[in-house]
């Protein structure tokens, strides 16, 4: 198969029922780009929302999010179709580093270090076999850490974007929700992004008729103001390149940021299993590469200022829903990230969504993060009934979520999400050599007595 040619699928107008468009096909070019600018729709909410939670630049990001797909289509040579999006996992990290006095570029610099540890480990995985990523990281593991790194940012929300404008913050909960539900096809898959625009339109509509408000701005001081602020607006280019910045390495923020390796090498195999079942392509040999691509993704990214990158499900979803998992349309999409980087006007009409806002996103968006370790557990039958799985599961996640410190020197701690991941990790693995053998055994959860349901 050749990294860049495509075959075209049919006439290229029509699919058959029953037929996919494999990665290796196309539609007729109009139509492609028409799906990759359908791809850049479904992903393009999440991919600012990431920078601007982290206080990184959302064009950059965006515009090294199409580089990062570029270069991710050709380490694998176009066998997966996915788009690198910006991840909202390292989001708890990022705050964590900023309470701890970190910068931006240190955020940026521990995140690269992590593109280079999950790259490694998709080289290993490659060599070695998709066994690895079972035996290292088993689902009662990868679950735990998952959760714990989504339920560790519900302080975030409460303690800084909900108080800004708590009731536009429950509107937009509320009619996210209601969209993620109610709405059908393409338009539930841009459900977060319709949320931010609702949240966008009504914190406007509240200034024109209420005025300005008197509450907590984004530096947590109380006074009188916009809800929305649009003075960055007018000034902003509508074309120009966005500024770059090394990034810089702190030992305690790397610390930090490190367990988010564990979620990436979650998402990246589940994207690679959900495309292989979809495709029905035999893609386990791949896995290793995948995750090596996205790692070195994260590196080319990151060292230039942008934010570190994943596999989207929301991406997942559209292919669902079209049947296209052609290549050619996230070369595309990758085309139109790029082009919606280089303008400074938009990317300054996105960083001035209202804290509100993004309370109201947030929640939902921190707690589908914390319970997709639920749904990991769930899909691989994840025993809690034994103390082996439970114990280390149940007090990781309270660590991680409550934000538990464990000060180790006047000069150095740790706390939250590090903390509670090397709880999981290392108290798992640890009770299972020394549990007895029927402890140790996988088993499927006891069926609870008829009294008892």
């Amino acid at each position: 198969m050749p990294r860049f040619g495509w075959t075209l699928h049919g006439d290229g107008k029509h699919i058959r029922s029953g037929e996919v468009v494999k990665p290796w096909e196309r539609l007729s070019w109009g139509r492609t780009i028409g799906l990759g600018a359908q791809h850049v729709a479904s992903m393009i909410g999440a991919c600012y929302v990431a920078p601007i939670l982290m206080g990184l630049n959302p064009n950059l990001t965006v515009m090294m999010s199409g580089i990062a797909t570029m270069l991710f289509l050709v380490i694998t040579r176009g066998a997966i179709p996915s788009y690198l999006g910006a991840s909202l996992s390292f989001v708890g990290a990022a705050a964590t580093i900023r309470a701890q006095g970190g910068s931006t570029a240190e955020i940026t610099g521990a995140m690269l270090v992590v593109g280079l540890v999950l790259a490694l480990f998709g080289v290993i995985v490659q060599r070695g076999g998709a066994h690895i990523i079972q035996t290292i990281l088993p689902p009662v593991v990868t679950g735990a850490v998952v959760m714990l790194i989504g339920f560790n940012l519900a302080p975030v929300t409460a303690g800084t974007y909900w108080p800004q404008d708590q009731w536009t913050a429950l509107a937009t909960m509320l009619a996210t929700g209601l969209f993620l539900v109610a709405l059908r096809g393409f338009a539930s898959r841009i459900a977060i992004f319709l949320g931010l625009a609702f949240g966008y339109a009504l914190s406007w509509s509240l200034d024109r008729i209420l005025g300005k408000i008197h509450s907590a701005d984004g530096s947590g001081k109380v006074t009188d103001h916009w809800r929305l602020d649009l003075s960055g607006v007018r000034p902003a280019k509508w074309i120009g390149f966005p500024d770059l910045h090394a990034p810089h390495f702190s030992g305690s923020a790397i610390l930090v940021a490190l367990p988010v390796v564990i979620a990436l090498v979650a998402e990246n195999t589940g994207h690679v299993k959900a495309v292989s079942e979809m495709t029905g392509a035999e893609l386990d040999s791949k896995m290793g590469t995948a995750i090596a691509a996205d790692g070195a993704a994260t590196v080319l990214s990151t060292a230039v200022g942008g934010g570190a990158t994943t596999t989207y499900a929301e991406n997942i979803g559209v292919m669902a829903a079209t049947r296209v998992y052609s290549t050619a349309a996230y070369w595309a999409a990758a085309c139109f990230a790029l082009l919606f980087g280089l303008c400074p006007k938009f990317g300054a009409i996105v960083a001035a969504i209202p804290g509100g806002v993004l309370g109201g996103i947030t929640v939902v968006l921190y707690g589908m993060i914390g319970l997709l370790g639920a749904q990991i557990w769930i899909r691989n039958r994840v025993d809690l009934t034994n103390p082996v799985n439970l114990i280390p599961c149940a007090t990781g996640i309270v660590i991680g979520a409550g934000g538990v410190t464990l000060h180790i020197s006047d000069n150095f701690e740790l706390g939250g999400i590090a903390l509670g991941t090397i709880v999981t990790l290392t108290g798992y693995h640890s009770l299972r050599a020394l549990a007895p053998a029927h402890l140790r055994s996988p088993q499927q959860p006891t069926e609870p007595a008829a009294a008892d349901r």
